[in-house]
């Protein structure tokens, strides 16, 4: 009896319409922190499960450097009024994101403002 009853609970549980959020760990970011960038946009990827921003940033001795900013899925920023013509190659934006711990150059994409515009949320 336990077995059935088991049985069906577990049929019912599979089949029940159900809603399912899923989302990867941040724990790779150091969270507690904005890094603060400003460069030239050299490629937009408007994609699920994440878009990816790349900007060209240069240092304090005029050194280049590529950044890959991970962003929101492409459905989540178009939710939030934004569009894959918002960016493109050749603009100028300033970021505020967090850094990956490694240090290395890339980031989780918090806030993103266009030259001449406002500060946007592209997480």
């Amino acid at each position: 009896m336990q077995s059935k009853l088991l049985l069906t609970a577990l049929m019912l549980a599979a089949f029940s319409p159900m809603q399912v959020n899923g989302h990867h760990s941040h724990g790779n970011y150091n969270m507690l922190e904005y890094e603060h960038l400003t460069g030239t946009v050299t490629e937009v990827h408007w994609v699920n499960p994440h878009s990816w921003v790349y900007i060209e940033v240069a240092d304090e001795q005029g050194e280049t450097a590529i950044w890959a900013l991970e962003a929101a899925a492409a459905t989540t920023l178009t939710r939030q009024g934004l569009s894959a013509d918002t960016i493109a190659a050749g603009d100028t934006v300033s970021v505020r994101c967090h850094q990956l711990r490694d240090g290395a150059n890339g980031c989780l994409l918090g806030f993103l403002t266009p030259e001449g515009g406002v500060e946007v949320e592209w997480d």
